[in-house]
This record gives C-alpha cells, structure tokens and sequence, in this order.
C-alpha cells in the first residue's frame, strides 16, 4: 500500500488517491495570478498542524512576504516556527553557490514537506538549456534523495507549455497545472493533473476558487 501525503487543498486529494505519494517530488505549474504560492502556503499548513516538520524555500518573494500571505488566510507560520517546526528561507538568486544549500538542512532536521519557489530562478544562472536541465535533475534528485515530499513550482510562459524550460514535467513525480483564463469580461481559474506517477488520477479540467481558507476545488469539470 502506497503512503499517501495530505495535499491540504480542499477536493484534490480526492483527485490524486487521498494524496501525494510520500516522497515524491510534484511541479505545480501555471501563469501570473493563478495562485500558486498560495497553493504552496496551503499544502505547508496542512503538514504543520499534522505534526510535520516543515520547508519553505523562497528565491523570489522575502520569507517575510510569504509569511504574510499565510497569515491573511489565519495560517500562522510563525507559531510554528518558534516551535522548531517551521524553517522558512530566502536565498538571493544572484548567488550561485547558494542554490542546493538547503539539502543538507532538509536531513538534519528530518524535514517532510519542501516547497521550494522557484525553478525559474536557474534562468538566472544558466542560458545553455543543456545545463538547465542538468541543474535542474541534480535537483529534484537530491529533494528525493532526502524522503520529504516535495513541491516546486515554476510558470508557464507560452500557451501549451507545462513549465519554463520545457524539462521540469519530464523528471518529478506529478505535475499539476493551475490557470487563470480570461473570459470576456470574466476571469476563472481551472486545474488539471497532468502526470502522477503510481497514481490513479482525475483526467478533467476542474474548476477551483481562492476562498478565505484558500484553494477549493470545486465539484464538477469544466
């Protein structure tokens, strides 16, 4: 029997086998405004009040921002930080040799669950798409080498595309794509599994809302 890791995000878990594999590596992926930090906070709170210890790695927003996004859905970081169960950082993506800093941390304090926000950052370091993608599967190796569960997120920047550099869905474990879309007048948001290994999956496009408590999946597809 596959361990199953609780996502947090109201109607997914249904979706994915009552949750993420435990150990796997997932890419929540998607364009500006679909929500995908706040799917990230959610999926860390969940871990928290189950007792976990918990990572949250931001290379874009300050760890004070991120702490504050929580907060405004009533997720109180903060508390568990001062409890040892939340470690929470910022690392300047001008500096190379700070970029896989934190494997070691995951180990020494038995981290599992991992976000780390964002993939893109390596588009900062790297233009050759070769060396991208070997940076990038040093990475997520290395996340399952640790045994958390982890989420990394990254955007999509053109219409059919899964993830920035075009690589990211071919080395996690599942891939969950988030979108906001304009119509007309009107904006919705949908989400779909696009891959989840040793995983029986929903194969819709389901509608979602960022309600006060966060993300909520809704009944029914689009």
């Amino acid at each position: 029997m596959t361990e199953r890791v609780s996502t947090g995000i109201s109607g997914l878990d249904k979706l994915v086998q009552g949750g993420f594999e435990k150990g796997s590596t997932i890419l929540v992926t998607g364009n500006t405004g679909c929500g995908k930090t706040i799917f990230c906070c959610q999926y860390i709170w969940e871990g928290l009040k189950r007792g976990e210890n918990c990572m949250f790695i931001t290379f874009e927003e300050s760890m004070q921002d991120i702490i504050n996004d929580a907060a405004a859905f009533g997720w109180d970081f903060k508390k568990y930080e001062k409890e040892g169960k939340f470690n929470g950082g910022f690392r300047t993506p001008f500096k190379k040799e700070d970029l896989f800093w934190f494997r070691d941390d995951i180990k020494n304090s038995k981290i599992n669950r991992i976000v780390l926000d964002s993939t893109s950052v390596l588009s900062l370091f790297y233009k050759d798409p070769y060396d991208i993608r070997i940076k990038l599967f040093e990475l997520i190796t290395s996340l399952k080498e640790t045994g958390a569960t982890s989420v990394l997120t990254t955007e999509t920047t053109k219409p059919g595309l899964l993830s920035r550099f075009g690589v990211e869905e071919f080395v996690v474990d599942g891939v969950l794509l988030l979108q906001m879309i304009s119509a007309g007048e009107t904006c919705f948001r949908t989400m779909q599994v696009r891959k989840m290994r040793r995983t029986e999956h929903g194969m819709s496009v389901y509608p979602y809302q960022i309600t006060k408590k966060g993300i909520v999946v809704q009944e029914g597809t689009i």
